[in-house]
């Protein structure tokens, strides 16, 4: 009985360690929070962007890619950036600078969800966006156009993401502490003016980041 039990507790032991270990809740729940929330952008955009006009559709397929791009240098910046500068700040009471140090503490999931779960919705919705553009686009001469502008809009998105994304890499690396820095300061400017903790924390205190 000794022997079973005793095995049961170490394989307990080890579900237990490798559940904390590669962080498995939060790849659950962000997995789960990603599905819903892929779907309802997805929608608002289709309905959004089916009623405005081509080129207001198309501002707003490059502030998508924008963004999308924007949140992986975030992403890169805090899996990059070193932990030591922050705590300096924090002890001159520099705002922001408690939320960097959360940000570089849990570079994992902030990471996870700035470079996965941002980047894909971004894609999708950019995707969304390129197909309500050339839907919107007034039928040209040949049958096959809106099938060229379909394959042309396509590799647009794809190549002003990835070329965005390629270059915005070089700079989170260079400049990761500045960056992670900026992230903490607007991190920290929601919590104080609009009462939003995006970061849960009971060290980081809006009261101490005035």
């Amino acid at each position: 009985m000794s022997d079973k039990s005793n095995g049961a507790k170490k394989s307990n032991y080890k579900l237990t360690h490798y559940w904390e270990k590669y962080n498995l809740k939060w790849s659950v729940v962000i997995s789960i929070w990603t599905f819903f929330l892929a779907m309802i952008i997805s929608v608002a955009a289709e309905l959004i962007l089916r009623n405005t006009e081509v080129l207001f559709s198309f501002f707003i397929l490059l502030i998508i890619i924008f963004v999308g791009v924007l949140s992986d240098i975030v992403g890169i910046a805090v899996t990059s950036s070193s932990i030591k500068p922050f705590h300096a700040m924090a002890a001159n009471k520099v705002a922001g600078a408690k939320y960097a140090i959360q940000l570089v503490k849990n570079a994992g999931p902030v990471s996870n969800f700035c470079n996965d779960v941002v980047g894909d919705i971004c894609g999708i919705i950019s995707g969304v966006a390129g197909a309500s553009i050339i839907l919107q686009m007034p039928n040209l001469l040949f049958p096959l156009s809106k099938t060229v502008l379909t394959i042309v809009m396509s590799g647009f998105v794809a190549s002003l993401t990835v070329g965005g994304k390629s270059i915005g890499k070089s700079i989170a690396i260079d400049h990761s502490e500045k960056i992670v820095f900026q992230a903490g300061r607007f991190l920290s400017f929601l919590n104080r003016k609009l009462d939003i903790e995006v970061i849960p924390n009971k060290r980081v205190n809006k009261r101490k980041e005035r």
